[in-house]
């Protein structure tokens, strides 16, 4: 469930935002001009065609590119004034990434894949398996703490990946495609989860090209031609 009208605020601002590449003797304008918020305690879908800007948002909101120009506020602060240690940092603290891939480490346990946001943390080694253990235990992993990410189907792997996402406790959540690598029955497990962290109050956003999975969000962000065509919000 979304928070309170009265308790929302914007956790991050997008103004006028712009993202050029230059590819050749080409400019492609993979957003021109975006203006949004995203509340805290919603979940976000964003939806559009190939090339419609969407992976790029994506990638903005996880600090991993700049705009090239325009106003990006998380939490208040000014992300388009940040050097590369500052959004670092913000990453590490403040952001948990699900990918379609999984992109879990092969050498590595369930445990520690989850526990690998820590280590750059600088948490202690007990501190670190107790907070595993315990976020396993939450995405029903509890008893596969040292398997390796091949030992487990698609579904328990992307479990992993949530738990590791959650493992520095962030504000926000971005989930790149969660459920494409998936077969249904287990993409609607894996979004029935994200909806219950949503219920606890995380912020999630989510790129996906399928209405079925876009279905899970209170809020759904189309976008066509680096823009926002229209936002659709549950009643």
């Amino acid at each position: 469930m979304p928070l309170p009208e009265l308790q929302r605020r914007a956790l991050v601002q997008i103004e006028n935002v712009h993202k050029t590449y230059i590819m050749g003797d080409s400019e492609v304008r993979a957003l021109d001009g975006v203006t949004l918020d995203f509340d805290e305690g919603e979940f976000y879908s964003i939806l559009g065609p190939s090339g419609s800007g969407k992976s790029t948002m994506l990638n903005l909101l996880g600090c991993l590119d700049r705009p090239t120009s325009g106003l990006f506020k998380m939490d208040g602060h000014d992300v388009s004034q940040m050097d590369d240690n500052q959004l670092s940092d913000l990453r590490l603290k403040r952001i948990g990434f699900i990918f379609q891939s999984f992109n879990l480490i092969p050498q590595l346990t369930v445990s520690e894949n989850i526990a690998l946001p820590l280590y750059y943390l600088e948490w202690d080694r007990q501190r670190s398996v107790e907070r595993a253990r315990e976020l396993a235990d939450r995405v029903g992993l509890g008893n596969r703490l040292g398997h390796r990410p091949l030992e487990l189907s698609g579904g328990q792997q992307q479990r992993v990946a949530i738990a590791r996402a959650l493992a520095n406790d962030p504000r926000i959540i971005l989930a790149d495609e969660p459920t494409g690598n998936l077969d249904s029955a287990t993409g609607k497990q894996i979004m029935s989860l994200l909806s219950e962290l949503n219920g606890q109050g995380k912020t999630i956003i989510m790129v996906t090209h399928e209405d079925e999975v876009a279905a899970h969000s209170n809020v759904r962000v189309h976008m066509r031609d680096g823009n926002v065509e229209r936002i659709d919000r549950n009643a």
